[in-house]
């Protein structure tokens, strides 16, 4: 499989205190990887690297064969970033958002509308998305951001808790349009604290903890070699 993504010996130093200790993992084309551990196990630093909002400190980052302290800008034109945390213009009507954010990226009219349509079709929010994003449910403005993320096919999508605090349904929904564009050739790099959701989605797994990557594989080879029935096992032998 062609190598997108590829990161080794990693390191993120916030004065004295060493947030990644040197991690190596890669991602293929089309391919879903997932980095999975425990709150402050280093998963958001290494995506906000990959994303350009943090600076490394020390290894290399290379992407669509770019490296990224010598060419960020070739990482920005082709890679989106779906914060935990992000949101919306809660008084711009949902389809006035995406296309606020369309502009950004498109390099014609023609474009701009191509990236619109996609977004709509993604978000799947019909009529709604003629109301203000301020009247949408927490699972509405999801799909709405996960709309804005996907809809110019970035060679690399970057998604944090994609499914944070959603019900059962939107989270289904959710993974679901990640999987299909995954199935269209876009990579993906995202990280959750549901190992459910991560079984369901990802070609790939790492466990990180304390800024280690403990080992990675598929979900299926890493329960057979810790003979266990799911990641949260896998996750806890790995640790011992």
């Amino acid at each position: 499989m062609e190598n997108v993504l590829d990161v080794q010996g990693l390191h993120k130093f916030y004065g004295n205190l060493e947030a990644l200790k040197g991690i190596d993992f890669q991602v293929g084309k089309g391919e879903i990887f997932a980095l999975i551990g425990p709150n402050g196990a280093g998963k958001t630093t290494a995506l906000r690297i990959v994303a350009t909002l943090l600076t490394p400190s020390e290894g290399r980052v290379t992407f669509l064969n770019h490296d990224l302290k010598k060419h960020p800008d070739k990482f920005r034109e082709n890679i989106s970033y779906l914060p935990e945390e992000a949101g919306a213009y809660r008084n711009m009507k949902g389809t006035d958002y995406l296309r606020f954010m369309a502009r950004f990226y498109r390099t014609s009219e023609e474009q701009e509308k191509e990236f619109l349509e996609r977004a709509k079709s993604i978000a799947g929010l019909g009529e709604r998305l003629r109301e203000k994003v301020g009247t949408y449910s927490k699972g509405m403005v999801r799909k709405l951001l996960l709309a804005r993320a996907l809809m110019t096919r970035p060679a690399l999508a970057i998604l944090d808790e994609p499914t944070s605090g959603l019900d059962v349904i939107n989270s289904l929904e959710v993974r679901e349009i990640i999987k299909s564009f995954a199935r269209q050739g876009i990579s993906v790099l995202l990280s959750s604290h549901n190992m459910l959701e991560i079984e369901f989605l990802s070609d790939r797994v790492a466990l990180i903890d304390r800024g280690r990557i403990l080992d990675q594989g598929t979900s299926g080879a890493l329960k057979d070699k810790y003979q266990a029935p799911n990641l949260e096992l896998v996750f806890r032998s790995a640790l011992q």
